[in-house]
């Protein structure tokens, strides 16, 4: 009973931080709500698009409306470019140009002279299209072991035997972020690791600094007080991963026309 306790806590603990991490990253679309004729629409706006020109889309709004689409490249003082909404299959269409692999669009909406949204533009990357054989494993071998590091974790606070668990949360933690991350980041946008030392990207700094944690704890097995350490891995493990993905991660640099890492 207890042990499914524990693998109940690890999968609600791991599904909570798993989408918050998703909700609050900079690819996830942001939501608006277009007034119009009294009525609120949601719109959601990209911040991710593959190399491909993308679709900003109202759905359900009514026909006699007017509006237009903003966007200048990122980031720079560009003036923006504005092209009009398109009304195409019961929707109002408008398009942004796709940019270079790591290009970024600053943009906004407006419709009936009111711009969307009201506070900072959101602004969409464009990446290569990854391939599922190499994007499924990397995500599910993390989401692994963010799993079986809490279930660890549940183990050293029962003051159970843990030792097993840690190895495999060490293990699935360096092939999902060491072999399957690296392949997610180079076909999606060239490098195969832009954190430390030759870049900033934080998703790639998380996971390094996760991994030397749990290298610490796996290195202090055989001490006495190894479920301090233990505990401490997965906390700080816990805690970055509340970061948000994909931040600071690669960015065109239209000044030079090179890839490097956002600032």
């Amino acid at each position: 009973m207890k042990k499914f306790l524990f693998w109940f806590l690890a999968v609600v603990v791991t599904l909570v931080l798993s989408i918050y991490q998703r909700m609050t990253g900079p690819t996830h679309p942001k939501t608006i709500t277009v007034e119009l004729n009294d009525l609120g629409y949601k719109m959601k706006l990209p911040r991710s698009g593959v190399r491909q020109d993308v679709k900003v889309v109202l759905k359900d709004a009514p026909s006699d409306v007017s509006g237009q689409l903003h966007y200048r490249r990122f980031p720079t003082a560009d003036e923006y470019t504005t092209v009009d909404f398109e009304w195409k299959d019961e929707q109002w269409v408008a398009v942004l140009p796709v940019q270079p692999v790591g290009g970024k669009l600053q943009y906004y909406v407006t419709f009936d002279g009111i711009d969307y949204p009201g506070d900072e533009p959101p602004v969409i990357r464009f990446r290569n299209d990854v391939p599922a054989g190499i994007l499924i494993p990397h995500i599910l071998l993390m989401f692994a072991a963010m799993l079986f590091a809490v279930y660890t974790l549940l183990l050293v606070i029962a003051r159970r035997e843990y030792s097993k668990w840690l190895k495999i949360t060490v293990a699935t933690l360096f092939i999902g972020g060491f072999i399957f991350g690296p392949l997610v980041q180079h076909a999606a946008f060239g490098p195969w690791w832009t954190g430390f030392p030759f870049g900033t990207d934080l998703t790639d700094n998380k996971t390094l600094l996760s991994f030397l944690f749990f290298l610490a704890a796996l290195a202090t097995l055989k001490w006495k007080h190894n479920k301090w350490v233990v505990c401490l891995a997965v906390l700080f493990m816990i805690a970055i991963f509340t970061i948000p993905h994909s931040a600071f991660g690669s960015e065109y640099d239209y000044s030079t026309q090179q890839l490097g890492t956002a600032k």
